[in-house]
Parts: structure tokens; sequence; C-alpha cells
């Protein structure tokens, strides 16, 4: 007999920071607080008294000594919403202040309050030098992001077409840099028609971003968005930096890291989000030391945040268009028109996964073809039936993930089978899983739909056989192209255009498996003809790495 009245379950959820307080919003001892003490200085604060403001950059860390600090965001109106407070003992921030982004939310004495005031540059020699400290201040960041994008505040607001190409891409775009947002569905959302009406919107305006601070952007480039949210850099072009490091998928961010850390001044130039290729990864299984598996998001923004904590700085939403290799320093040149010069150039813009060569692809590029599958994308895919293409890991955990989600899933690949390309235990998931079917020797020759995707049609190479199914989403996992455009004539590159290491032209070995074919330019990653293309080599290459720039930088100490 059931009792009706009875509460819903409830469903625990060990990732969220609100189950977690001790460590989202941990309260110091007092001989931590004395340290803290030391990197900067006590001060009154009338109640009532702004201590930093959305849209700001580097502001200030505070511990509370005496009163409450509030933290909040203001409303359509301009009213603060309150939606967290500090009490004696614990401290203000969260991931931004590790860099030079914009705060996303405000600050205020809620009452005449005392207060520990820590400047940004004082506060990195603090997290850099008190291990236990700054371990406790980390854990909290991450926790505090992670709770403000579970609840929105401090974000923006998206408005358009789920299965829009444009809306994808903004929202792929926030999504990957860990930044608050609610995203409001034109296609499904009920809200979403009286918000048009109110903006007198017109369907073809759409997607719009919405900002607290009133900020309202039409359909903007991936780049104007960034600019806008406060996520770039400004690059002092006559600054010379020891390190730039180009990409920030796993073999970028560990040479970033590893740098950083061994005190090279050190910046990461990014063109989308952290991560790269493996950032898309719903869950990898096999790397170490993460027995229940790991998002590559989660592990890119771990990774982020460690090269931060280190002092790395990071410029995200900037591709690399050019580099001077007549002469050194090396001068970089970014597709916004900014440069940087640096003494070390390590190369890590990874590979792109190959395009499929059928009539009529680029027109369902984002409309339905895609090259991750994350939560973001598999929300597209709910109670439908969805292809993958592709033979390798990428592909493997993208199907058993989309399995959770899709009415079926479907593996195209053209050769006889997963078991050269495929790790076991995913090859072993696929078979025993009722959810996916396996078709092997086939190829996808007819994509049809309208505004978006809506069949596929598939061929048997050896029968001939065609199969048609009502798919509205198809993930392409096939190959890779390195990113190597930007390079020019400046390094040799192989048949393929990945970048030739650890030998001259001549055969004569460097001293270094990743130097390249110029001096204090090196190579890590998937972009290296002849890597391993695994997330635990790629981080590896990207550790080793720097012990090579080292004697570049210093031979008399080689």
């Amino acid at each position: 007999m059931s009792d009706e009245s009875a509460s819903p379950e409830v469903v625990y959820d060990p990732t969220d920071p609100m189950r977690r307080k001790e460590q989202t919003f941990p309260r110091l001892s007092l001989e931590m607080i004395q340290r803290i003490a030391t990197y900067g200085e006590e001060e009154s604060v009338p109640g009532g008294t702004l201590l930093f403001e959305r849209g700001q950059r580097g502001v200030d860390f505070f511990v509370v000594l005496e009163g409450l600090i509030e933290i909040f965001e203001r409303d359509k109106h301009g009213q603060p919403n309150v939606f967290t407070m500090h009490a004696a003992r614990q401290f203000s921030g969260e991931m931004n202040l590790l860099n030079r982004r914009s705060i996303m939310v405000s600050a205020r004495a809620a009452v005449d309050s005392r207060v520990i005031r820590v400047h940004p540059e004082a506060f990195r020699r603090m997290v850099g030098a008190e291990a236990d400290i700054s371990e406790i201040i980390m854990r909290a960041f991450i926790l505090r992001r992670v709770g403000l994008i579970r609840t929105g505040y401090g974000g923006v607001v998206l408005v358009g077409p789920g299965h829009s190409a444009d809306t994808l891409r903004i929202e792929r775009f926030l999504v990957r840099n860990g930044y608050p947002h609610r995203l409001i569905d034109t296609e499904l959302d009920p809200d979403a028609d009286g918000l048009v009406e109110c903006f007198q919107l017109k369907r073809e305006q759409l997607p719009v971003v919405i900002c607290p601070e009133h900020c309202f952007l039409q359909n903007p480039s991936t780049a104007q968005l960034a600019d806008e949210l406060g996520l770039t850099e400004t690059i002092d072009p006559q600054h010379l930096y020891d390190v730039a490091v180009i990409g920030a998928g796993p073999a970028g961010l560990a040479a970033s890291v590893y740098a950083a850390s061994e005190g090279l001044s050190t910046i990461v130039i990014e063109g989308l989000a952290p991560g790269g290729q493996a950032g898309t990864s719903s869950k990898i299984e096999n790397y170490l030391g993460f027995p229940t598996g790991i998002s590559g998001q989660a592990l890119a923004g771990r990774a982020q945040a460690q090269a931060q904590k280190f002092g790395a700085r990071m410029a995200i939403s900037r591709h690399a268009s050019g580099i001077d290799c007549s002469q050194q320093p090396y001068r970089l040149q970014l597709d916004d028109g900014q440069s940087l010069l640096a003494r070390v150039v390590i190369v890590a813009t990874g590979a792109r996964y190959r395009k499929l060569d059928v009539p009529g692809y680029e027109r369902f590029e984002g409309e339905g073809i895609h090259y991750a599958a994350t939560a973001m994308e598999g929300q597209l895919c709910k109670n439908e039936e969805v292809v993958v293409v592709g033979g390798g890991n990428s592909a493997g955990q993208a199907a058993v993930f989309l399995s959770r989600i899709a009415r079926h899933v479907h593996i195209l690949v053209r050769s006889n089978g997963l078991a050269a390309t495929m790790s076991d235990y995913l090859v072993q998931r696929i078979a025993l899983s009722a959810d996916i079917t396996l078709h092997t020797r086939s190829e996808v020759v007819a994509l049809e739909g309208d505004d978006r995707l809506r069949t596929v049609t598939w061929r048997h190479r050896d029968s001939g056989e065609l199969t048609q199914r009502p798919v509205g989403n198809m993930f392409v996992m096939i190959g890779a192209e390195p990113n190597t455009d930007w390079l020019g004539d400046c390094l040799a590159l192989d048949p393929h255009g990945f970048v030739l290491s650890g030998r001259c032209a001549d055969g004569h070995l460097l001293d270094s498996p990743y130097a390249t074919t110029k001096p204090g330019i090196f190579a890590v990653g998937d972009v290296r003809a002849g890597s391993v293309k695994r997330v635990a080599s790629g981080v590896g290459e990207g550790s080793v790495v720097i012990q090579a720039v080292h004697r570049y930088l210093h031979p008399e100490a080689s």
C-alpha cells in the first residue's frame, strides 16, 4: 500500500556543493588567519560598503574577522539579490580570483565589519606558498563555481531555438568555459514567447544573450561574447614571456602547469575552451588515478585551475593566426589583431575530427551534425535514434553515453569491427548493450532534412544494401586533421600536416623528441607527428617537454 502523501525520494548527488557546505564555505582556523594576515592588511568597513562589483577585474580577497559580507547580483531593476553570506573566519571569492577575468558577482559589508584585505598579487603569492590554506581555498572556489553554474547566479540568459547551430555554438562556449547561464529554448520553453514579445524580437534575430547588467547581444560571435563577459585577456605586446603554450588540450594544460610551477612566466592561447577534443568526452574511464572515471571537461577544468594557481595566464577565445619565425624571441599573432612575444613556443594545438564527404553535409553542421557528445548535445537526443560515426575511443565513449539518453544508438564503421581501434572495455560495453547496434563495413551516403537533420542513410560497402533511419543527430568522430594552418612554413610538417619533431630534415637527432626544426619551438600532443592519441600520453608529453625548455633557456646549466 503506497502513501500518496509521502515526500518524493531525494536522490543524493555528491557533486551538489550545497551538500558540501563545510568545504564550499569553510571556516579557517585562527592560526591560518594569522598567516593570511601577513599577506594583507586588516581594516574596518562600515555596513553597506561595496567591496567589489560584477565586471571588475583583479578584485581583492577578503577574510571576515567580525561581521558579515553579502554576495549578490542585481536584478533587472538594479536591486541587489543576496544569495550568499560570509561570516567570521570565512572568505570571499571564486575561480575568477585566480585570473584576470571579470568577476561575476558583487560583494558588500552587510553590517559594520572587520576584514583582512589581500590584494591580487599578494593573494597569488599566498596561494603558491601556503599549501594547506591553498588546498582549502582551491576546493572552495571550484565548488562555488559549480554552485553558480547550477543556480545560474552571476550568469547570463540565452534565448533561442535549442537545435539552432548558433544557440548550440553559444551554449557550448558557455558550458566549456564553466560560465553560469540559463537556456530558454524557444522551441520548448513556455516562457519563451513572452520574453520574445517583451524585447520585440523577430525569430531571425535569435539567439540573444541577456546579461544581469542589461547587456543584450543578438547572436554574438564567440569573440564578442567572450569580450562582453570579460573572459579575454588584454596582452601587452612588449611583454616577453618565457613560454607561450598554443592550445589548451591535455598536452598544453600539462605544459602550462609544469612551466608555471617551475617559475617560468607562462601564457596559454586557446581558441574555444580548455580541454581540446578530450574536453568533449562525457567520461574518460582509463585515465590513471580516476577509477570511477572523469569527464573531459572536469579534468580540463581542474588542470586549468592548477595552471592558474601557479600563475599561468589564460587567453581564451583567441586563436593563434601566425608566427614570425625570422627572429627570436618569437612573435605570435592572434586572430583579434593582438600579438605577444615569447622565448619558447610550445605547439599543442591538437587535431580536429575530419568531415564526411556526403552531399549537403555542411548544411547540417550544427543543425544535427556534432563533433562532441556531452550533456548539452545529449539533451537534444532524448528518446530519438542517433548515429555515431567512428571506431575510436571518442566514438565509443559517445555511444555508451548517448545510449542512456537516446532511444537507440547506431555506430557506423567502415572496417570489420572495433577491436583494432577501441579500448576493450568500451568494445565489451557496446557488445552487451541492447540499446547500441554496431554496423560494420558501413558508410553514410545521404542526409536529408528541412531546417535541421531529419534522416540519415547508410550503405553496406559489400552488399550495397541501403538503410534509412529517422535520425536528427549524428556524431562524427573519424580520424584527425592537425591544427597547423597557422604555422605557415615555419616548421617542417609530415605529408598529413602534423609537426615533425625529434630530428632534423637530414635525419640528425635533436636533443628532445619534442624539439622541432626551429630552436625554442616544441610540439606536444596530438599535433605532433607520431604521437599516441591518448589523454595520458598528451599529459606526459606536456609535462616532460618542460625539461627540454629549461635546457634551451639555460644551456649553461645543462
